[in-house]
């Protein structure tokens, strides 16, 4: 199995930034993709980007473009999240995941999910 811890979440005031990051440990194929999603309480769960592992290849929903960059370090086998301009709707539990390919990642097609840490932006 996969196991995927995300860390770095916290309170921050609107406008500030804050980076989450993702550890993954166990075995994984040679090509497999990763990605961020969030979920605020009532909502459904929002993909957000995704990261195609060998190649570095992203794509971004509309909502995070241009704020939001989505990294690894194949070294240390983690995934990150850079998040500025933050803005009160960004308020959710962010979980990273982990799956054979960029495309399923986009479609929610995910095979394993991290805990989830809590993003909280104040106004």
């Amino acid at each position: 199995q996969v196991q995927l811890v995300e860390s770095g979440g916290g309170l921050v005031q609107a406008g500030g930034s804050l980076r989450l990051s993702c550890a993954a440990s166990g075995r994984t194929e040679s090509s497999y993709a990763m990605g961020w999603f969030r979920q605020a309480p009532g909502n459904e769960r929002e993909f957000l980007a995704a990261i195609r592992w060998n190649s570095g290849s992203t794509y971004y929903a509309d909502s995070v473009k241009g704020r939001f960059t989505i990294s690894r370090d194949n070294a240390k086998n983690t995934l990150y999240l850079q998040m500025n301009s933050l803005k009160p709707e960004d308020t959710a539990v962010y979980y990273c995941a982990l799956d054979v390919s960029l495309g399923s990642i986009v479609a929610g097609s995910v095979n394993y999910w991290g805990q989830g840490t809590q993003v909280t932006v104040s106004s």
